[in-house]
């Protein structure tokens, strides 16, 4: 059952949201309200400006709140301006579908160019919204389907300038693919060359629990990586059983009636971080990696579609 509230649908019960584009359409994001950009870095207006009321912002952040062109809850970025913003409690990635949605608003759908990045500074394209078209697959900018990223820009494309609010008007910016990857150093879980957990590890593992249970649907994805001393085989069962054993560990905590699945990738030595050229660097290479993802029953849904 679905209810409209203050401009979007959202589900009755469960994580995932239906979220209105317009009049007629709408659009799901499968982890719901945290899959919006949290927080403004750079706002530059762009020239001609747009007039100061459809200045503020923040009003580009968290889920969509568009009521009509006269009410200011949206930013225009002018006439080739940008606006810069990151994802803090999740991230985005290359997954099947459409993994970007800019609620681009007004009675002009202004184009603009998007561009993601993982650390702010290294910056890669990602495509453009123009007209009634605001999403971005990912896949069709040739972008690897491992990465996460946190960072994302847009940069108005000067076509239409002579409004008040000139250049791309957002009210929000939404990751359909939405994540959340927590990373462990293996040394806080196991002992050397060992897989059954430190009594102390549990204590980290249930840590987690907070950052993982904002999502009460999910797929849980945990990738384990070693070092490159020892052997490449025995270093890719070291991790394959170090995975098997966060996983029970990540059920006990979560229990038999949760709506989470598991799913484990070992990677044993083939994906270091760092080059395996000093301890410091072998410490960081040994980890384990949790994401949380949207649930399976999300993507069988796009295969029908």
């Amino acid at each position: 059952m679905l209810f409209i509230s203050e401009g979007f649908l959202f589900a009755q019960k469960g994580t995932g949201k239906r979220y209105r584009i317009d009049r007629y359409e709408s659009i799901y994001l499968p982890l719901g309200k945290i899959s919006f950009a949290d927080k403004l870095i750079e706002y530059k207006v762009g020239a001609p400006a747009p007039i100061q009321k459809y200045r503020d912002s923040i009003q580009c952040l968290h889920e969509p709140n568009y009521k009509n062109y006269q009410t200011p809850n949206f930013i225009s970025l002018g006439c080739g301006g940008s606006l810069t913003v990151e994802f803090t409690d999740n991230g985005f990635m290359n997954l099947p579908g459409d993994d970007l949605y800019l609620f681009e608003v007004g009675p002009s759908k202004e184009p603009a160019k998007v561009e993601i990045s993982q650390n702010g500074n290294d910056w890669i394209y990602a495509g453009k919204i123009a007209g009634g078209k605001s999403s971005i697959d990912l896949s069709k900018a040739g972008i690897d389907d491992e990465t996460v990223f946190y960072f994302l820009r847009i940069t108005d494309l000067k076509d239409l300038c002579k409004s008040k609010s000139a250049g791309a008007d957002i009210d929000a910016i939404g990751a359909i693919n939405s994540v959340i990857k927590l990373t462990i150093n293996a040394d806080v879980l196991f002992d050397v060359a060992k897989f059954d957990l430190k009594e102390s590890a549990k204590q980290s593992l249930d840590s987690l629990k907070t950052s993982i249970e904002k999502i009460d649907k999910a797929t849980i994805l945990i990738q384990g990586h070693t070092d490159s001393d020892g052997d490449e085989v025995s270093n890719m069962t070291l991790s394959e059983k170090r995975c098997i054993s966060v996983k029970e560990r990540l059920r006990e905590i979560f229990g038999d009636e949760s709506l989470y699945e598991f799913e484990i990738k070992p990677y044993g030595e083939d994906k270091p971080r760092f080059p395996n050229d000093s301890e410091e660097n072998k410490q960081q290479n040994r980890r384990v990696e949790i994401t949380v993802l949207p649930p399976k029953d999300y993507y069988d849904s796009l295969k029908k579609t």
